[in-house]
């Protein structure tokens, strides 16, 4: 059985918010995505491979989560536990690759 952990949890553990309830309003804005997929519901489940995209100051965050932690930690930890798949725009992710 795949590992998963609820997405406003998520969230705080690895710093993008500070609380429940400021990830909780990340979430309910719609603005955020979860596999390609909006998601509104703070119990949405994201697990080791799935990919988050969600506004960010005046950009986007692109995020893959790589594992789950087991508490919010310091910053040096929660970077080792997601990657950044798009950093400063220097890979389009509208590109496809497979085009001529």
């Amino acid at each position: 059985m795949r590992k998963t952990m609820r997405l406003d949890r998520l969230l705080v553990y690895l710093r993008f918010a500070r609380t429940r309830s400021k990830a909780a309003a990340m979430i309910e804005a719609g603005h955020m995505r979860l596999n390609g997929i909006h998601v509104s519901r703070t119990s949405a489940e994201a697990g080791p491979g799935d990919v988050l995209v969600f506004p960010w100051g005046s950009g986007v965050r692109i995020v893959e989560i790589l594992e789950l932690p087991d508490r919010r930690g310091s910053p040096d930890i929660a970077r080792s536990q997601y990657r950044e798949l798009d950093r400063a725009g220097e890979i389009s992710i509208a590109a496809n690759k497979n085009c001529d």
